[in-house]
């Protein structure tokens, strides 16, 4: 008896975002329709970066990336959450979670890093724009890039590694629709101190030095842009960055959303602040880049005419 009661997980599963049946069917159209235009959405705003020279500078080659991590990001969750709203059961192996929970973990590092990358480039722009094609070389831009793959890697390498040596012999129940750190560790039976320490640390390191980078990039930027005389020049000026400040606020917003509530907390709002940044997000972030950028836009016209043409 003792045996069955703690028996060892080989699979867990995830309690979704409602129990309700009547509800699968409508939210499996609802977030169907929000993968298909994170994948548009994305996929075109690559295509656009990569086929118009005007769009081959630091910014958009920044951007790209980012668009790139939100494809990949919104991947790793959306298709996994789709196939669980048409099935009664939400189970997902032990070697898929590890799976999982790695690559969330390595994008989610990655996206907060290159939003700071992207706000250090326009403070360069802004700040020291004689400069700027200099201090961001094409070198310096790929080698920012790799480095924030490589630690967005590796350190969710070591989350997932430490996560996955523990024991789950109880509940195999995730309180989420997809496989994270924090609601893993509630479900083990064995001490998670270390692992709550090495979160905190490593996690906590990346998301306030990316956060610093930002908030210290754009008291620079503000700082300069109110010294420029003409009204113009300082709208202009504004413009060029206000579509990334959208996104940094929107994305470490939600995060910070979550870490005001306690670390494993079963709240029905975790849950709708996980699927903000994990889903909703990744559509967002092209919409924000294009709808306020002139030169995304000019881009696009341009291919469908091009189009067009050739039609």
């Amino acid at each position: 008896m003792e045996n069955q009661n703690h028996s060892v997980v080989t699979e867990f599963i995830f309690s979704g975002l409602t129990d309700r049946p009547e509800l699968q069917v409508p939210l499996f159209g609802v977030f169907l329709l929000i993968y298909i235009l994170t994948l548009v959405g994305n996929g075109g705003l690559i295509f656009l970066i990569m086929i118009d020279p005007q769009l081959h500078t630091p910014m958009y080659f920044f951007l790209r990336n980012l668009s790139f991590c939100d494809l990949c990001y919104s991947s790793i969750i959306a298709p996994r959450m789709l196939q669980d709203f048409l099935v009664e059961r939400k189970s997902i192996s032990y070697a898929a979670c590890y799976v999982q929970m790695y690559f969330f973990v390595s994008f989610a590092d990655i996206e907060c890093l290159l939003l700071a990358v992207m706000a250090y480039d326009r403070y360069v722009a802004i700040c020291n724009p004689l400069l700027y094609m200099v201090t961001m070389s094409r070198q310096r831009c790929n080698l920012l890039v790799a480095g924030v793959y490589i630690v967005g890697l590796v350190d969710a390498l070591i989350h997932t590694c430490c996560t996955f040596q523990l024991s789950f012999c109880g509940s195999n129940v995730i309180n989420r629709f997809f496989c994270d750190i924090p609601p893993l560790l509630a479900l083990s039976c064995t001490d998670t101190h270390i692992n709550e320490m090495v979160m905190f640390a490593f996690i906590g390191s990346i998301v306030v030095s990316s956060v610093v980078i930002v908030l210290l990039s754009y008291v620079y930027i503000i700082s300069t842009v109110l010294q420029i005389r003409s009204a113009e020049g300082r709208r202009r000026a504004f413009s060029t960055c206000s579509f990334h400040m959208t996104a940094v606020v929107m994305f470490y917003g939600s995060q910070l959303f979550v870490c005001l509530h306690p670390t494993f907390s079963s709240l029905e709002s975790d849950k709708i602040a996980a699927v903000f940044y994990t889903v909703i997000l990744p559509m967002l972030n092209p919409l924000i880049y294009s709808l306020r950028n002139t030169e995304v836009k000019d881009s696009l016209r341009k291919a469908v005419n091009k189009f067009q043409a050739n039609s």
